[in-house]
């Protein structure tokens, strides 16, 4: 497989970048960045080869500019189907990415109110031993516990957001909100619920009415198993001898506010050039987006509203998110000062989120002593 992949890869470049961009529409570029995209192409390949990924699509924005997006290897095996720019993965936990957007807007124009109880929007969910404000379920803050492993691998057939959080309203609350912060999806599936009784529309309604088709995202839709979508790819997994094999039917509705989104990455890093450049999405709703809270030790979060907020090593400014989910994984990485976004989707079972969005990610980032020489000349 590796051999005929990597002959797959050698020809790929050759056609790719023989100078003749028109006659290979599944693949966007921009010459000014060709050798950074090669040496990003090559990263990717041997990426996806080692770990005997079949599919994925990467894409990269740059001073508010896409500069390349392509889908490398199958989005079908057995129909040897190539993945291309509009083929749609499972993109796992980055889907809270998304709603997190979605819950800023709908604070911003008042109809949800971070402060009030999940009770008063949702009277049918239990009271808890503590006070549980919709806010907290944003910052993954409330208390609830995670899923079991039964539970986070249900299948799951006909699921409405309604029906996901019976696998967990009766139960009490870990801590109390606020004390500390841990992951769990059933903070954006209640959380999903929460917004659905407000608004009165399902989350695919209000998804493709303030994010997707705002934002012109034309392959972000939530997977239905029942439904043909097209473009989606096929589901992969490995067994115990690492051979591909096809990964376990997930219907993921009743969880989809936190992880049952379908996209791709050329939808990725436009969401996440919007973040950076998009009019729509306001000054004030990017900032609360990412503002942290303080936690009962004082520590602040750093897992805000979906996103994950950090810096590197060099002081530089980064968020984004990468998770793995069943047939699949995703990443999204933005650098806000350098004004770059890159995306990345497999359809191979990412358990630990293991693509290397970061390493990619540098191919197009500006050195220090670049930067610094930069601003030595310009003194």
């Amino acid at each position: 497989m590796k051999k005929g992949f990597g002959i797959l890869f050698t020809l790929s470049l050759i056609i790719v970048f023989s100078g003749c961009k028109k006659s290979n529409p599944d693949i966007e570029y921009d010459r000014k960045y060709i050798k950074e995209i090669r040496e990003f192409r090559k990263e990717a390949m041997n990426y996806m080869m080692t770990a005997n990924i079949p599919g994925g699509s990467f894409a990269v924005f740059k001073d508010g500019k896409l500069i390349y997006s392509e889908g490398l290897g199958y989005a079908s095996q057995e129909l040897e189907v190539a993945a291309t720019r509009n083929t749609k993965f499972r993109i796992g936990k980055v889907t809270e990415c998304l709603t997190g957007v979605l819950y800023q807007m709908l604070v911003a124009e008042g109809k949800l109110h971070p402060d009030s109880t999940v009770q008063f929007y949702l009277p049918d969910f239990p009271e808890k031993q503590f006070r549980l404000p919709v806010g907290k379920l944003s910052y993954h803050t409330s208390g609830i516990r995670q899923p079991y492993a039964a539970e986070d691998e249900s299948r799951g057939m006909n699921m409405t957001l309604k029906q996901g959080i019976e696998q967990f309203k009766n139960d009490s609350l870990l801590h109390f909100p606020g004390l500390m912060q841990e992951q769990s999806m059933f903070n954006y599936n209640l959380l999903g619920a929460v917004i659905e009784k407000v608004t009165g529309k399902t989350y695919a309604q209000l998804l493709k009415e303030y994010i997707t088709d705002t934002l012109h995202l034309n392959n972000t839709v939530i997977d239905n198993p029942f439904a043909v979508i097209k473009n989606r790819s096929d589901f992969f997994d490995l067994n115990f001898v690492v051979q591909i094999i096809n990964a376990p039917t997930r219907d993921l509705r009743h969880r989809a506010a936190a992880e049952g989104l379908l996209s791709n990455a050329e939808d990725l890093a436009t969401f996440g050039n919007s973040i950076l450049q998009s009019i729509i999405i306001s000054e004030d709703i990017k900032a609360e987006l990412l503002k942290p809270v303080v936690l009962f030790d004082e520590k602040k979060s750093t897992l805000n509203n979906g996103w994950i907020y950090m810096t590197d090593n060099n002081g530089a400014i980064f968020y984004g998110r990468a998770a793995g989910i069943t047939g699949g994984g995703a990443a999204l990485l933005v650098y806000p000062d350098e004004q770059l976004v890159v995306a990345a989707t497999i359809n191979l079972t990412d358990n630990g989120g293991q693509l290397p969005i970061m390493a990619l990610a540098e191919k197009f980032r500006k050195k220090p002593e670049a930067a610094n020489e930069t601003s030595e000349k310009k003194e």
